[in-house]
């Protein structure tokens, strides 16, 4: 009886791991993420110097591919400190109470000639919001890169509370810009 519950046991495993997409290993140092805002008319790009990227993809399965991103907020690199440290106050992104960022995958499909239409959950400062956007994927180097632009409105997330709401110093819109590479 044994052998046939063990048996049963490993066709049940065999099959959820072939319907499972595989876990991919994100190389942080040809990875990147950043915003783009524009500021008194002049676009600003800022990278996050830390976060994790986790992907479970199979091109056969694109279906089946999950991801989720938790950004460090308090690791948005202006190129000057003093501002660095004031858009992780309370006013910005309040980095003493949410220290992350974080956007998780629901649905993932394939849109053809390499491309991919994601929808998820990106939470930021507390607020939570459903995304949808087209993503990249092609083969480099035995890694997957993917990428991929995502518009929002910081307001809708409060980021720019106070004075900071006037959006004719800083726009409302700021695209989340990211390459994300990962391999096997």
């Amino acid at each position: 009886m044994k052998p046939i519950r063990g048996s049963l046991l490993a066709a049940l495993m065999a099959v959820t791991l072939a319907a499972s997409a595989f876990p991919l290993k994100t190389d942080v140092a040809t990875s990147a993420i950043s915003a783009t805002f524009t500021q008194m008319s002049v676009p600003v790009e800022a990278k996050f110097r830390k976060f994790n990227a986790q992907v479970d993809y199979d091109a056969a399965k694109p279906e089946l591919a999950k991801a989720s991103v938790d950004i460090d907020t308090a690791s948005l690199d202006l190129g000057d400190a003093d501002m660095n440290k004031e858009v992780a106050k309370k006013d910005w992104f309040n980095a003493a109470q949410f220290p992350k960022a974080s956007f998780v995958s629901s649905g993932i499909k394939a849109a053809g000639a390499g491309k991919l239409n994601v929808t998820g959950k990106l939470t930021i400062k507390g607020r939570s919001a459903v995304v949808n956007f087209p993503l990249s994927v092609k083969s480099d180097g035995g890694k997957q890169v993917f990428e991929g632009a995502l518009p929002i409105k910081r307001l809708a997330f409060n980021i720019g509370e106070g004075e900071w709401k006037d959006t004719s110093m800083v726009a409302d819109e700021v695209v989340i810009r990211f390459r994300v590479a990962a391999g096997q």
